[in-house]
């Protein structure tokens, strides 16, 4: 194992108060986009009470990988509890307002209407509980044609025209990890650190509201802008819509290559010292992006031809010569092997399970991470 592989392992904090300690949140969730944000809720110090069916999260169910355990689940709840609550009963509801009441978060993304049909509207929880901030994540809003639908992740996808400007050019593909439901608990987890503020300074709680079609409405805004002013994205696959050459070109020992060129100072310098033709650089035909982007077909052979002459070693010792950026395409196998993956292991009911770390590091300090809970514990 690599110096930035090395693994931080369950414990102690090294003496050092996480920021969200004494913070205590109530999370009435399933699936991706609510157990992200709260997992990163329990990361920073915050005491997150998972609410699950007696069935519990369907997540635990999507595989078995993570020592036969759910890699989704493994992944999204570590450092919470887990409590089991019906919450069609008198004593399930009684419970909750319970918890609630020394909450200062919750946490839901049941389908739009289900908690206020529960008697617990987040609407009108502040009323009860002042101090609380609720986040509440769901589909396509509280409001709208949409609002009742049921979402997930590939469907906002779809929806959202996202698949359509993902994948090479002859169909629409969705992207590989499960985007919309990561965005969305980002989303969720920076405005709920928001609230958290914003009490501070007024005393109150807020409610707060976060659907995954508007989030990833907004990531499209500059496929967006481009449609509407008059220039609709096409499927480029490895390709960039409007950058060239930015793409991906395969070595003679059949290696592919990613490559990067921002500026037209960067293109002079590679025409010269990796494609070994300085008058590319400033060929009218190649000389600024706009050109090479207009001209991408023959941009793209005169590179993917000087590629086929080299090994990838040679490419590499290449570009790194011509300061490009560039990398491998990689996969699996070689991420698992990366020598800048950091990883963390966290305790599970089936025995410790390593996994790539949070990415931000705070003062070089190296963060313990809680375990992940069996049903009900």
């Amino acid at each position: 194992m690599t110096a930035q592989q090395k693994e931080l392992e369950p414990g102690s904090q090294s003496g050092f108060r996480l920021p969200l300690e004494g913070v205590k949140v109530v999370a009435i969730e399933q699936a991706v986009a609510a157990p992200y944000a709260t997992s990163r809720l329990a990361d920073a110090g915050a005491e997150v009470i998972k609410i699950e069916r007696p069935e519990g999260d369907f997540a635990r169910g999507y595989d078995d990988v993570a020592k036969g355990q759910s890699s989704y689940f493994v992944w999204l709840n570590r450092g919470k509890q887990s409590r089991t609550l019906d919450l069609t009963t008198d004593d399930g509801k009684s419970e909750l307002a319970r918890l609630l009441s020394e909450a200062d978060i919750l946490v839901q993304n049941l389908k739009r209407g289900s908690l206020a049909r529960l008697g617990f509207d987040p609407q009108k929880l502040s009323e009860r509980f002042p101090q609380l901030i609720t986040c509440s994540i769901s589909g396509y809003g509280e409001d709208g044609p949409m609002a009742d639908r049921k979402a997930y992740d590939l469907l906002i996808q779809a929806e959202s025209g996202l698949c359509s400007i993902t994948g090479g050019p002859s169909e629409p593909s969705r992207v590989g990890v499960s985007v919309v439901d990561i965005a969305t608990g980002a989303a969720a987890y920076s405005a709920i650190l928001e609230g958290l503020i914003q009490r501070r300074a007024t005393g109150k709680g807020c409610s707060i509201s976060v659907s995954m079609f508007d989030v990833m409405a907004e990531w499209l805004t500059v496929p967006l802008l481009n449609h509407e002013g008059g220039k609709s994205p096409r499927r480029v696959g490895m390709a960039h819509p409007s950058i060239s050459p930015y793409g991906a070109f395969r070595t003679k020992d059949n290696e592919l290559v990613l490559i990067s060129i921002q500026s037209d100072r960067e293109w002079r310098k590679f025409s010269e010292l990796f494609l070994g033709e300085a008058d590319l650089g400033t060929d009218p035909r190649f000389a600024s992006n706009v050109a090479r982007v207009q001209n991408r077909t023959q941009t793209d052979s005169i590179v993917e031809a000087r590629f086929a002459q080299m090994t990838l070693d040679e490419a590499i010792a290449g570009l790194l010569a011509s300061d490009v950026a560039f990398a491998t395409v990689s996969d699996m196998e070689k991420l698992s092997h990366h020598p800048h993956l950091r990883r963390i292991t966290v305790d599970t009911p089936n025995g410790p399970v390593s996994y790539p770390a949070p990415a931000p590091v705070f003062d070089g300090e190296q963060r313990s991470y809680g375990a992940v809970p069996a049903l009900n514990t």
